[in-house]
């Protein structure tokens, strides 16, 4: 099992991510905070570096921090006997438009969605490494893209991720010739013939506490691509109030604002609580595992002629219920059905799994006010099909 570490230097791939415009030196003053003169004390030395860029951005910082001269990521880690960090052109992540060409900037609509879209499933798939610690920089770039990268690691961020803005000193803050404060005198000569000393530039880390909402995001959002705007939806729908829609007729449910078909026995199980919420009824202990129950086959079956409509057919359902609904068949099909919930809400699911009381002897409800539940038809909403298997018993 994964064992959470408290200090982010501990984790064994350490990444900084960072947005970057026509200033690539914002890579350098940040590894100089974080590796050479952190204000914690506690070192943050990446293992690899990322860069989230436009195509200009791309060519500006892969000559002037990757080339042979100047190559200052080369000079920094000499001067500063860094160990080996992994940073090349390959690391250089260029945002790309709906037809996959490389963004020169980002100006209309269209080009905002898309830069939304790429930065949030590159720190999505970072944060999927349990073994990684992100640092991100949002000091590069346009403001959108800072934005869009804070609000990425807000939705996915751990406990050991951190976000932060890097500040340089006057004047060297506004000279393009400046890197990083260097360990021996180099100087600068400034527009206006003004002469500095980089050595006695000041560079610190504005650290910036961000919300983590990963706790409320569906599995399904976790561990697969998913744009900016269904991710923030999600979020935005885990931290509403509970509100559950019943359409028996069509197999479905909408739960945490998501359309989910379920299987008729499944779905059948819930109606059973979720009529009984609604009426305000009390809750039921389980079918006995050593003797079938006939009130529980009849109630069950009620919600079931529902499903499956005046000619549907229930032979199979019938027949294994034949005698009455025993524990095994219950518990069966309740397990099913909070896995099938898990799996589509994630942690946002708990207001509509069914409730076992937590003491015995066990009894179940569901845990939901008379008027956060309905029945009647859940329509798909554009661009989302109903998740789940609604057709196998």
């Amino acid at each position: 099992m994964f064992l959470q570490r408290e200090n982010p230097s501990e984790y064994p791939r350490r990444i900084l991510v960072a947005v970057t415009g026509l200033s690539p030196q914002i890579v350098t003053e940040t590894l100089y905070a974080l590796a050479v003169a952190p204000e914690s004390g506690m070192a943050f030395v990446p293992t690899e570096i990322h860069l989230i860029t436009t195509r200009s951005g791309a060519e500006k910082a892969r000559l002037a921090l990757l080339s042979d001269d100047p190559g200052w990521f080369h000079h920094f880690c000499r001067d500063y006997a860094l160990p080996p960090i992994a940073f090349s052109p390959a690391n250089i992540h260029v945002l790309q438009d709906a037809q996959g060409r490389p963004l020169d900037d980002i100006r209309s609509p269209d080009d905002n969605r898309h830069a939304a879209d790429g930065i949030t499933e590159i720190i999505r798939e970072f944060t999927a490494d349990p073994d990684s610690a992100l640092h991100v920089s949002i000091a590069g770039g346009r403001k959108t893209m800072g934005f869009f990268l804070g609000y990425a690691l807000s939705l996915y961020g751990r406990p050991q991720d951190q976000l932060s803005h890097v500040l340089v000193s006057e004047p060297f803050e506004s000279s393009g010739g400046f890197y990083y404060p260097t360990p021996v005198s180099r100087v600068l000569e400034l527009p206006g013939g003004r002469l500095v000393d980089s050595a006695s530039a000041q560079v610190t880390l504005a650290e910036l506490p961000f919300v983590s909402l990963r706790h409320g995001l569906p599995e399904a959002l976790l561990t697969g691509r998913a744009s900016y705007n269904e991710t923030v939806e999600a979020a935005r729908l885990g931290l509403a109030p509970p509100e559950l829609h019943i359409d028996l007729g069509g197999r479905r449910i909408r739960a945490g604002g998501r359309a989910i078909a379920l299987p008729p026995a499944e779905l059948g199980l819930l109606s059973v609580f979720a009529r009984r919420a609604l009426n305000g009824e009390p809750p039921l202990q389980a079918p006995s595992k050593e003797s079938p129950d006939l009130a529980w086959k009849r109630r069950y079956l009620v919600e079931m002629r529902w499903i499956d409509g005046p000619l549907g057919d229930r032979d199979n359902t019938e027949r294994a219920l034949r005698d009455g609904m025993d524990g095994s068949y219950f518990s069966t099909h309740l397990s099913k059905l909070r896995k099938i919930l898990k799996h589509q809400l994630g942690p946002a699911a708990a207001p509509y799994l069914i409730s076992d009381g937590g003491s015995r002897p066990r009894r179940y409800h569901l845990e939901l006010r008379p008027d956060a539940i309905c029945y009647g038809v859940v329509d798909e909403p554009a661009g989302q099909s109903a998740a789940g298997t609604a057709n196998s018993r």
